[in-house]
């Protein structure tokens, strides 16, 4: 039997929920529970692989679902942006899945098969966004992700849990329904069109006020890419299990975010028009002021997994920074973090859950010597903390490198100000991780237990995840040409 590339996508959207049953009728058996979630990332990952295939092939391949009146309906398209999305998202998926078996079990978690069911609502709606051919198809989806998402957010149960809940899901509630849909509402009075057009919808004789305001509304309205002042829920959200907080910060909810601001910005307004726009600036600044910000919080979180959120607040910053600064190094540089950070902060995040499960710590200044009884995990935390600095041999290099292009092709100085800092406090709040982790062992303090590496599926995936930050620096042409397919003109890109 042969699929047609249209058949892949609708397959790549609905798969993971055709799991779902499956799921909860081996409710009572877990490792065939844990087997049908396992199966299911694989063959997602098996056919994004194969409609990557289509596309670097020059196929276009898309999909309409319903119309719900003329020009407004759910209808699919795959680019090279979300094409970059989908498989970061699917390939890591099948990673926090295998993660997410060691953690759960050996941490004594409940409701395991709620979880797994979310977790595959969950990447369902990351397909949609990221292979979502207009505004209205990528609201539905953004919000199909914000209401899957919440019970795991919450899936300890507890009050601190429940309040964290109500934090996460009000904040990205209330930006998507005061400011995102009303941007939306707005682009088709303005534009007339919701689709996602290489060089943007606007007409050249759109007022640029009108235009600003939009452009303020949306970056405002996609609360996921948690710029200041909306970025309270992300810090809120770490009450949720490990491997959750990877979902969150890697796979699945900020980069929905931080994708769609790119996707506004290159296919909705178009880099001609936000290069003139008079509120592209203040959001420059505002990006600027939440990389610094977010930093400066990160250095006086003890709790490891609030120091990483906040780190993920600031690196979010970059994204949207890179996207703003309407050039092509700076569309290329934020583009590229999405994996790059993807790669590194999924590490770090299942490196703290590993230190949760086998040591039972999770604030820094308890950790003195740990390395040298979970060699594996800080090894693995001191290569995602490289990443994330962006310092080689690591991926995160590249995409650093492209951002700062972007600022000196824009000369915005306050920005490649900001971005240096920002490198510098990485580093302060990073590695200091590591190396307290590795100082001599007669400084390691005696707790009258042995301490040991994570569960094995566990320590799999944060050895896969760091390696992969090691190859991203080695190899990264195939990202880079996927990326700078994005651009309108791809001869623009720096290499061509």
């Amino acid at each position: 039997m042969t699929f047609s590339y249209q058949s892949m996508l609708h397959l790549a959207i609905v798969l993971p929920l055709m799991a779902i049953p499956l799921i909860v009728a081996a409710r009572n058996k877990p490792n065939l529970r844990e087997a049908f979630s396992i199966i299911t990332s694989i063959l997602l990952l098996f056919l994004v692989i194969m409609l990557y295939q289509g596309v670097i092939e020059g196929k276009t391949i898309s999909a309409h679902w319903v119309e719900l009146v003329p020009g407004l309906g759910i209808n699919f398209l795959i680019e090279p942006l979300g094409m970059l999305f989908a498989l970061i998202a699917s390939f890591l998926w099948l990673v926090t899945t295998v993660y997410a078996i060691g953690y759960m079990r050996n941490h004594g978690e409940q409701n395991q098969t709620r979880f797994y069911c979310f977790f595959a609502i969950a990447i369902s709606g990351v397909m949609g966004v990221a292979f979502a051919a207009d505004l209205f198809t990528l609201f539905i989806f953004y919000e199909v992700l914000t209401l899957s998402t919440y019970p795991l957010v919450t899936h300890a149960g507890t009050d601190k849990a429940k309040a964290g809940g109500r934090v996460y899901l009000g904040i990205l509630l209330s930006t998507s329904i005061v400011f995102f849909l009303f941007a939306i509402i707005s682009t088709w009075f303005v534009a007339g069109s919701l689709d996602f057009t290489v060089g943007g919808v606007f007409s050249a004789s759109v007022d640029p006020v009108v235009a600003s305001l939009i452009l303020i509304l949306f970056v405002f309205g996609i609360g996921k890419a948690a710029i200041m002042p909306f970025h309270r829920w992300l810090p809120a959200a770490m009450v949720a299990p490990t491997p959750v907080s990877a979902l969150l910060h890697a796979v699945a909810v900020v980069k929905a975010g931080v994708f769609a601001i790119i996707k506004v910005c290159l296919l909705i307004f178009g880099l001609d028009l936000l290069a003139v726009l008079p509120s592209t600036q203040i959001l420059l600044y505002l990006t600027g002021f939440t990389v610094i910000m977010a930093s400066l919080i990160a250095m006086r979180q003890d709790n490891l997994k609030a120091r990483l959120a906040y780190s993920t607040v600031s690196q979010l910053g970059y994204i949207t920074m890179g996207a703003l600064l309407a050039t092509s190094a700076g569309v290329i540089g934020s583009s590229m973090h999405i994996a790059m950070h993807a790669f590194g902060k999924i590490t770090l995040f299942f490196c703290a859950g590993a230190i949760l499960v086998a040591a039972h710590k999770s604030k820094i200044s308890e950790m003195h010597g740990l390395g040298w009884q979970m060699p594996i995990t800080m090894t693995a935390f001191f290569i995602g903390s490289l990443s994330i600095i962006g310092v080689p041999p690591t991926g995160g290099t590249w995409s650093k490198w492209f951002l700062l292009m972007g600022t000196l092709d824009s000369a915005q100085w306050f920005l490649m100000a900001a971005l240096m800092i920002s490198s510098l406090l990485n580093i302060a709040y990073l590695l200091p991780i590591p190396f307290r982790a590795f100082v001599p062992r007669h400084k390691m303090p005696h707790d009258g237990f042995q301490i040991k590496e994570a569960p094995l599926p566990s320590l799999l995936a944060l050895s896969l995840t760091a390696l992969a930050c090691l190859i991203l620096f080695v190899y990264p042409q195939p990202l880079y040409e996927l990326v700078t397919s994005i651009l309108p003109t791809s001869e623009a890109a720096y290499g061509k």
